[in-house]
């Protein structure tokens, strides 16, 4: 299995970090999960909640639905 990258913001206002790395670490046990600091989207993360995963930027509108769009992304 190809190594996933999933990076979460740590300053997003839509994504709780104890739960969506437990949630994630649930989806994609195998995958390389960590926190980045603040990657200058004040637009869209003001709005929405979002998952960088393998180099792609997935948005959704709760933390769930970023986390549920973001697994459609994982390597097999």
């Amino acid at each position: 299995m190809a190594a996933n990258d999933i990076k979460i913001c740590e300053q997003c206002k839509h994504m709780r970090m104890k739960t969506s790395l437990a949630k994630l670490k649930k989806l994609a046990p195998d995958a390389d999960i960590s926190t980045v600091n603040c990657k200058s989207y004040c637009g869209p993360c003001a709005r929405y909640a979002f998952v960088f995963i393998n180099g792609r930027y997935v948005k959704g509108a709760t933390e769930d639905e970023a986390i549920e769009k973001a697994m459609t992304h994982l390597k097999k």
